[in-house]
């Protein structure tokens, strides 16, 4: 058919693949047009026609899916509600944004501020937190005291925590200050997310974590050169490239259920 937009572009809007993840897709026979093997370049209108990957149809009607950057401030807490009555991240989206099935991607606890990804993207939230993934997240680390570099290398090598030793990690020094307290800031990057890894990792060295900052999630910077600066408490929508990025690292191929409002 002429009209409609090509078939791997409709994928990549809908967050089942990036572009060229969706190319191939077509190539490998996994995407269906009307009953038939889709072929590249083939155009499609998913309100007509009926589209199929990996033989599931893929309904016309699906959510807007959102992608947001949030700063996280201190206090508040990772979920879209909380039986205590505390803040949460949706207290800090817009009111008409509740109902649209938006979910933190993995979690912050409250005193930990910077970045963490919102989405309803089911499918980039079950990708991004899976650890075979592995992807990176950066943080600003401020300890205790002062850790000789046999300590770091002990936190790059990996720690036991709970019986089992850590990922190898990236330790590298930023700052050591002496007034008004002795105080070391680290630069941390994780491939994993066990629950408060970082401040279980600081405590079991010797060195407890003062404060905990994230400032980047995979391709995805909190403050980002060619973005404004964003302020704690607000968000920002990704770009089309950092979308595309963080598809890209994970290589989001395989089809489930799309989302429902």
């Amino acid at each position: 058919m002429d009209s409609g937009e090509r078939l791997q572009k409709i994928l990549a809007q809908w967050g089942i693949a990036s572009r060229r993840q969706a190319e191939q897709m077509i190539l490998d026979g996994r995407v269906w047009l009307n009953g038939e093997p889709a072929t590249l370049g083939q155009k499609a209108d998913p309100h007509c026609d009926r589209i199929q990957v990996d033989g599931r149809t893929l309904q016309s009607d699906r959510p807007d899916l959102l992608y947001l950057l949030l700063y996280k401030p201190t206090g508040v807490i990772s979920t879209c509600s909380d039986p205590q009555g505390r803040p949460t991240i949706l207290d800090l989206l817009p009111p008409h944004y509740r109902n649209l099935g938006l979910h933190p991607v993995g979690r912050l606890d409250s005193e930990t501020t910077g970045a963490l990804l919102i989405t309803n993207d089911g499918w980039l939230t079950h990708a991004l937190t899976h650890p075979c993934h592995q992807v990176s997240k950066v943080y600003q680390v401020w300890v205790s005291g002062h850790p000789p570099e046999s300590v770091l290398q002990q936190w790059r090598d990996g720690v036991m925590l709970a019986g089992r030793l850590t990922l190898p990690a990236q330790v590298r020094l930023l700052e050591r200050t002496e007034i008004p307290s002795a105080l070391t800031c680290l630069e941390v990057i994780l491939w994993e997310g066990r629950n408060r890894q970082i401040r279980r990792v600081a405590k079991k060295l010797g060195y407890p974590v003062v404060h905990l900052h994230r400032t980047g999630i995979g391709p995805v910077q909190l403050q980002a050169t060619d973005q404004p600066t964003l302020a704690k408490g607000h968000y920002r929508h990704l770009t089309p490239g950092e979308l595309e990025a963080l598809r890209e690292q994970v290589g989001i191929l395989s089809i489930a259920a799309p989302a429902r409002v």
